[in-house]
């Protein structure tokens, strides 16, 4: 059985991706592991360990440039071995994009096609051996404890389906050479949540202390011993006002939480960017002020090129409105075309999409496809545009029941986050 003792040794292994999305150091890293949904359900094969080949087969991913990728063939590390290569983009280890054409005109992402986005190698698999076991300490109420997994499941269940994004999707775009993986479209997906609402364990626990501003998570990944934790851990805080949506998540897509994606226990904060989403949380502090961890501190803060972060920068929470077009992205034929894409409105619910095909001269509404599964999810569309020969410039623009528009333009900043321009994001579609 997974005992508290075990769950705290992960903090005490060496392995480190910084929290800017450097690589740092994995040669001294744990097992890296995972299992695939369909393993959690079937329980076929409950373990899949990185070893020392594969952890060096890992590090050659790392750094690779588009050419080299595209030239020799996908290589999935061990964790993430059951996702589909075909359909993601390896960038390191820890960092892998889920294609641009790849999402298809469903609402709900695949979890073999998801992006992964670590900020530290995952724990070893022993974590969910006993899932139920799990402890998480809540501090900050009026009745603080320590509650496993088995005992949150007692209290009541919720689900919600949300947008995950990176706040480094876009990264690509920017013309200065930002640090940091270089996402195009593929740091994003549309899942399925189930958990307890934070609201309700609060309730339990005699509700919020007074003078707390921030809900503080903390994850349970593993820290090398010899270093400043507060450099390195995954800690990171949100206003209180997010309690109302708020959930810890056991399930995925309506299977276990994958160790990749944070299982046993996810923090899940719908319409924030996916860093606030802390993977193995095994702590939650209702506090005052924000983390002093680097990655709240000074970690992804919007700051002008040049400079470095500070805690008075904006902090990467809540996301905008934002879309994409997932195809054509190269060629098509002439005539009618059905171009299609996925869009959201982060912490709104989008109401509109509009298609260009001359680069934002003329815009035609799209319609929207498939359930409408709530405020935080995104809404694949489709729109029928007649295609001359030649090449044009397809972009689309979103719109959220609040009347905030996707902008043309992007935001500058020195690490890249928060790209939501349409400009950017267009496509060069070539027709004969």
């Amino acid at each position: 059985m997974h005992s508290q003792s075990a769950q705290q040794q992960n903090r005490n292994q060496s392995g480190v991706i910084n929290n800017e999305g450097n690589t740092m150091s994995i040669n001294d890293s744990p097992a890296i592991a995972s299992q695939s949904p369909a393993e959690s359900i079937q329980m076929s094969r409950r373990r899949l360990l990185l070893g020392s080949a594969g952890a060096m087969a890992s590090v050659s991913l790392l750094g690779l440039s588009p050419l080299a990728k595209a030239a020799e063939p996908k290589t999935l590390p061990d964790y993430v071995r059951w996702k589909n290569a075909n359909d993601v983009i390896v960038h390191s280890a820890n960092t892998i994009e889920t294609e641009r054409g790849a999402i298809g005109s469903g609402v709900v992402t695949d979890s073999d096609k998801l992006y992964v986005r670590n900020n530290l190698p995952a724990p070893n698999a022993d974590i969910v051996a006993d899932r139920d076991a799990w402890k998480v300490t809540f501090e900050g109420v009026n009745g603080p404890q320590s509650l496993t997994l088995g005992d949150l499941k007692k209290i009541g269940v919720e689900t919600v389906t949300t947008v995950l994004q990176c706040s480094g999707n876009g990264r690509a775009y920017y013309q200065h050479g930002p640090g940091g993986t270089q996402w195009g479209t593929g740091a994003a997906g549309c899942l399925i949540w189930t958990g307890v609402p934070l609201r309700e364990v609060v309730a339990k626990l005699g509700g919020v202390k007074p003078g707390m501003n921030y809900i503080t998570s903390t994850g349970g990944e593993s820290l090398p011993a010899g270093l400043d934790p507060k450099t390195i851990m995954v800690e990171r805080s949100i206003p209180l006002k997010a309690l109302d949506q708020a959930l810890l998540a056991w399930d995925m897509n309506d299977e276990p939480m994958p160790l990749a994606h944070g299982g046993p226990l996810r923090m899940v904060v719908p319409g924030y960017f996916g860093v606030n989403n802390v993977k193995y949380v095994d702590r939650v502090a209702f506090t005052e002020g924000q983390s002093d961890a680097k990655i709240q501190a000074s970690g992804y803060r919007i700051r002008p090129i040049g400079e470095k972060g500070a805690p008075d920068q904006p902090s990467m929470w809540e996301m905008p409105v934002k879309s994409w077009v997932t195809a054509p992205l190269t060629t098509a034929s002439q005539g009618k075309n059905l171009v299609y894409g996925v869009a959201f409105g982060g912490m709104n619910a989008v109401s509109k999409v509009e298609v260009s095909a001359d680069g934002g001269e003329t815009w035609k509404t799209a319609r929207f496809l498939g359930p409408d599964m709530g405020r935080y999810a995104w809404r694949p569309f489709v729109v029928s545009m007649d295609l001359s020969a030649g090449d044009h410039r397809i972009v689309s623009r979103a719109t959220d029941t609040e009347g905030n528009t996707q902008p043309p333009t992007r935001t500058e900043n020195e690490r890249g986050y928060g790209n939501t321009s349409w400009k950017d994001h267009g496509v060069t579609v070539t027709v004969s």
